[in-house]
């Protein structure tokens, strides 16, 4: 058959359409699968539905391998390719056809037209109700162009029992005769799918709920074909802060925006996702091998979860405290180096990896780190922020020339001589230890923003500290 062998126990499957990034809805719908086959020691695979030619591109398919990858959620065998498999699904097709389950349709555009016109005005749903589906073939006029359509049932109705929604029920002439092959031949996206999941043993279809509609259209191409039924759960889809579906207007949409643009760890998105519409009593902070345990489907809501962007930059704040500094300097360098327009070298990685104990207790985001951590690498004379230049005016400018003798005397330069020299220094001067903090760090940073004074002090050096100030001073 070309597709994963089921080996048994739970299978499923994470079936994107490469024609842009890994949207931020379907990476979570991602996590559900992946998830879920951990937790079953089952299979977890991947599909590039790539059957819509025009909009799928080699971009958009190395943009998800790649989001999936950075979230660690990995796939089982090699990725499945949707289009290679179309002789496949007209095999199927044909099949049907043969076994008086599906029919070839000669409808032209133009009675097409005229049929959705005509439920228009009559005000009632448009659905196919072809001429052609209990038709002799002989009648068929020859050289036409025709699809093959599905013979749906038209009487009872049909009940999916939802493992999200529970059961829900659609009456069986609600269902249309829907296009398995295209007048060239190709397969359509509703047969692909199906075939695909058969093929590829899975047990468990778990995808946002606006496929709900799907799933009564492909449960009766399925039953048709006799083969055994998986069960479906349908997620609800996660809507912006304002209540609506999410979509550009509430911000960013793919994952390697919230990596790149927004600075954000895949531990952080990954358990914020995973919260975004699932629940684990009150637990917030989920480990992945907690997640892997804790997943079923009894916890998945049935009501949309909103996105919150200041959420996720809290959590991605606890990760980042949680994370080793070797790491977070290791993610932190390369867009400091973008900055500086140079690679840092082995000294600038070890002061990076040191900085990271001052800077992760405040940072919510990789930005944020990087924006704290500029000032080790700044080079003399520092050009300074419109902060900075408002903190250095004449007076604090004296009051440093003062201080930079005490500096220059001290014997040993650790966070705790420097701490008793600064406040010792303010105590004489009568003044509160900010009036002497704050010059100071504009004249070693460059910003009115840094880590503490001492662990930039410490950070710098005597050497280097010592000549930043005194720039300040001339």
């Amino acid at each position: 058959m070309g597709a994963t062998e089921n080996t048994g126990g739970v299978v499923t499957r994470f079936a994107p359409s490469p024609t842009g990034f890994l949207h931020i809805g379907g990476a979570r719908t991602a996590i559900f699968n992946w998830l879920f086959a951990r937790h079953h020691g089952g299979t977890f695979t991947l599909r590039i539905e790539d059957t819509d030619r025009a909009r799928s591109t080699d971009e958009a398919i190395a943009a998800i391998l790649d989001g999936m990858r950075w979230l660690g959620l990995d796939w089982d065998g090699d990725e499945i390719y949707q289009f290679a498999r179309a002789n496949r699904h007209a095999e199927v097709a044909n099949e049907l056809l043969a076994k008086g389950h599906a029919y070839r349709c000669y409808l032209t555009q133009q009675e097409l037209a005229a049929m959705r016109e005509q439920a228009q005005a009559e005000r009632r749903p448009f659905r196919v109700n072809s001429p052609w589906r209990d038709r002799d073939t002989a009648d068929a006029p020859e050289g036409e162009p025709f699809v093959v359509r599905l013979k749906a049932p038209r009487d009872g109705e049909t009940t999916i029992a939802d493992a999200v929604q529970g059961d829900v029920t659609v009456k069986n002439e609600e269902i249309d005769d829907f296009v398995m092959l295209r007048g060239d031949g190709t397969p359509t996206y509703m047969l692909s799918v199906v075939v695909d999941d058969h093929d590829m043993g899975i047990t468990h279809v778990i995808r946002g709920d606006d496929h709900l509609n799907n799933a009564f259209r492909q449960l009766a191409l399925i039953e048709a074909m006799e083969w055994p039924t998986p069960v479906y759960a349908h997620v609800p889809l996660i809507h912006g802060s304002d209540g609506a579906k999410l979509s550009k207007r509430h911000g960013a949409l793919g994952v390697e925006a919230y990596r790149d643009e927004m600075g954000m760890l895949p531990e952080a998105l990954f358990n914020y996702l995973l919260r975004l519409g699932w629940g684990h009593g009150d637990d917030e902070i989920i480990s992945r091998e907690q997640a892997i345990e804790w997943f079923t489907l009894d916890g998945v809501g049935k009501s949309p979860a909103r996105f919150d962007v200041k959420k996720l930059e809290n959590l991605n704040g606890h990760y980042i405290r949680e994370s080793g500094d070797a790491a977070l300097a290791d993610i932190a360098a390369p867009l400091i180096a973008a900055h500086l327009g140079h690679e840092l070298h082995e000294d600038g990685m070890d002061m990076l990896q040191r900085s990271m104990a001052a800077i992760k207790p405040r940072a919510k985001t990789i930005h944020e780190i990087v924006e704290q951590a500029m000032f080790l690498f700044r080079t003399r004379p520092l050009n300074l922020d419109e902060k900075a230049k408002s903190l250095l005016d004449s007076d604090a400018r004296a009051l440093l020339a003062t201080l930079l003798p005490e500096l220059e005397g001290l014997e040993e330069w650790t966070e705790d001589a420097l701490d008793t020299a600064v406040r010792e220094f303010a105590e004489a001067q009568a003044l509160k230890l900010g009036k002497v903090a704050q010059p100071l760090r504009a004249a070693l940073t460059g910003s009115a923003q840094s880590p503490g004074i001492f662990d930039v002090l410490v950070l710098l050096g005597r050497e280097e500290s010592l000549a930043r100030i005194a720039d300040q001073t001339r």
